[in-house]
């Protein structure tokens, strides 16, 4: 039999130690590692510079100082006439989002849908939108143009969990619409804490699947027309470039690589000002040197976008990414393409690597735990953590995004739970005798003595207390009329009755004396309303003994009635006895008296008396009949009790 406790004890630690590691792994992967991934990017995976080949142009600070938001765009349609005129880079992306007409400006937007129109390797940004067309049909209409334009062959190749988070576009001024002639989605989802970790490679409007800005702009350059979606990633056409994505409401998306930022400014790639290409195109035209040679850009890949720190004016593009806390959005655009022409990702581990990596962890830290010694196996575990953080490092360093925290929380928590095992075992006999021991003295006195277990020793402390004696009525003359076992049964029934009741009021049974009982109110258990509370643990105890009066008299047992006797004053309160021998209880003059006016319960014929000092405290509560100039033995003087005949 203690075999099978023990086993079913091993058990029940082993489904708690399970339990425990769902809950720390499910907080660590939403809390921490997100954190954790920053960190190990920031300092481990961010190391090489950005790709000379890839620049951006930026309307920046510089830009807006010159002529002051919003700008006309026949100021955009000079940075794509200096770019396709003079420049002739490799392609253009344009990181904007074009919904309306300039109507105080409409020359403006006329030369800029110009200069669009004859850009065969510009691709542009659109945003897709979670809400609903206003207008059903005509959204319904736009989506079908927008597709037929736009459109590129993307093949689902498995089953594809239904990210279809989408329902509209941002819809182009028809003028911008048809010079267009490539788009991709510019939008990049921040995670649960907020950081651009991943991007939307993939995103669908209404089941139409569309690329991402950098995306489209891979495939332009490799003349790939066809994307092939696959498990766990996206299969490029013609370049058998494969890039490992995850599935989820927001699209298929991928790590982004970061590199390394400049010191100069917050960007990965080179940056120019706006308005230093627009004044090098007016310096061209005027035959002038201009500041920004066009050779600069010839051959390259450039992105066009806005980041100004004016953020009333919206020009802003600026989220927090593991590598800064104001990342331009245009960079990361730029990124994400550095990272498809390189072919270099940070690639996610599989769910089951993660099982197996905290699996091993659990397993060497049991076996650490059960093998050693505490100090060798503290070292070995100390030594654990520290192999795997430094496997954690050169895994980011490889491209390979493990979790860095969640394994070492294990590893923290399999330790503790191994040492507390066998203290849970040796606890566990220890708790079966406390509550053993509980059973012949106070759990509240037992308490005490456990929470002062380094402190025990003769002596106490004097306090105000309150003491309460019951005593039963004609017990003697019972007694021998039953036999010791009869009366015996009628006894532990009483006392298991009224002994919840003391609790209830926050008293404490000191000791049982024969057929009597003594409670302490107010000590060990801290209480400012002992006297009322000892008071309504009374009322409440006679009125138990008159619901058993009842049961019984249909039981056929004789009628027992008892005498209360309550007394408030000071005591001491600690351990009396000697060195081996000790007893927690009360004793005093007060303690006395208690036992005394409960006794005049006979004389009087009264179930429920207290003392002066107890009525003091209870008086707004209690009525009573006053019984005046009683001699106590044991006092000198002559003094006044009360019978307590009902609580108000």
């Amino acid at each position: 039999m203690k075999k099978f406790k023990s086993k079913l004890f091993f058990i029940k630690s082993f489904f708690l130690h399970l339990f425990l590691s769902i809950i720390v792994i499910f907080l660590s992967w939403q809390f921490i590692e997100p954190s954790a991934y920053n960190f190990m990017i920031k300092n481990f995976s961010a190391t090489k510079s950005g790709s000379d080949n890839i620049s951006v142009i930026v309307i920046d600070d510089k830009s807006i100082a010159y002529h002051r938001w919003p700008w006309p765009r026949e100021y955009y349609a000079k940075i794509m006439e200096f770019l396709n005129d003079y420049a002739k880079p490799e392609i253009i992306g344009y990181d904007a989002i074009l919904t309306s007409l300039d109507k105080e400006n409409p020359k403006s937007d006329e030369y800029f849908f110009k200069t669009v129109k004859r850009i065969d390797n510009l691709v542009t940004g659109f945003s897709p939108l979670q809400q609903p067309y206003e207008n059903e049909q005509d959204g319904a209409l736009y989506d079908k143009n927008f597709k037929n334009k736009f459109g590129v062959n993307i093949i689902k190749n498995c089953n594809l969990y239904d990210f279809g988070k989408y329902q509209s576009i941002s819809k182009f001024p028809q003028q911008y619409f048809d010079a267009v002639k490539n788009v991709g989605s510019v939008n990049i989802s921040q995670n649960a804490n907020g950081y651009l970790t991943y991007m939307d490679q993939v995103v669908s409007v209404n089941g139409v699947y569309y690329p991402s800005l950098s995306l489209r702009m891979y495939m332009l350059l490799n003349k790939a027309d066809s994307l092939t979606i696959i498990p766990d990633g996206v299969y490029v056409e013609k370049t058998g470039l494969i890039i490992p994505t995850v599935s989820n409401s927001k699209g298929l998306q991928s790590l982004i690589k970061y590199y390394r930022v400049n010191d100069s400014d917050s960007y990965t790639h080179k940056k120019y000002s706006a308005i230093d290409v627009i004044q090098s195109l007016e310096a061209i035209k005027k035959g002038e040197l201009p500041a920004i040679s066009p050779s600069e850009f010839t051959g390259k890949i450039v992105f066009v976008g806005a980041n100004a720190k004016a953020a009333a004016l919206g020009l802003e593009d600026a989220l927090p990414t593991p590598i800064l806390q104001k990342h331009p959005g245009v960079d990361i655009q730029a990124t994400n393409l550095d990272n498809l022409l390189t072919g270099d990702f940070i690639k996610q581990t599989s769910i089951l690597f993660d099982l197996i990596i905290l699996f091993t962890i659990t397993i060497l830290s049991f076996i650490i735990i059960s093998k050693f010694s505490y100090f060798a196996s503290l070292f070995l575990l100390i030594l654990l953590a520290a192999f795997y953080m430094i496997f954690c490092i050169v895994c980011y360093q490889a491209g390979i995004a493990v979790n860095v925290l969640t394994p070492i929380a294990i590893e923290l928590l399999t330790t503790v739970f191994g040492y507390s095992y066998r203290f849970l075992l040796e606890g566990k006999n220890k708790e079966k005798i406390k509550q053993a021991m509980g059973k012949y003295l106070s759990q509240d006195i037992m308490k005490n003595v456990v929470q002062n277990i380094d402190d025990i020793k003769l002596g106490g402390k004097r306090a105000n207390v309150t003491v309460l004696f019951a005593d039963i009525r004609g017990f003697t003359s019972m007694s021998e009329k039953m036999t010791a076992e009869e009366v015996s049964v009628i006894l532990n029934e009483y006392f298991t009755e009224i002994e919840p009741i003391i609790t209830k009021y926050n008293g404490v049974i000191n000791k049982f004396i024969g057929d009597a009982v003594m409670a302490i109110f107010g000590e060990p258990i801290q209480d400012i309303n002992h006297p009322i509370n000892a008071v309504k643990c009374a009322n409440d105890m006679l009125k138990k003994v008159n619901q058993l009066q009842d049961k019984w008299l249909f039981e056929g047992k004789p009628k027992i009635e008892i005498g209360i006797g309550i007394n408030t004053g000071e005591a001491f309160v600690g351990n009396i006895g000697s060195e081996k021998r000790l007893e927690y209880t009360v004793i005093g003059d007060t303690v006395n008296l208690a036992s005394r006016i409960e006794s005049y319960n006979k004389v009087y014929r009264t179930n429920f008396l207290i003392s002066s000092s107890t009525y003091s405290y209870v008086s707004a509560i209690a009525d009573v009949i006053k019984i005046s100039e009683v001699q106590i033995r044991g006092k000198a003087k002559k003094m006044d009790i009360y019978e307590v005949l009902r609580l108000s």
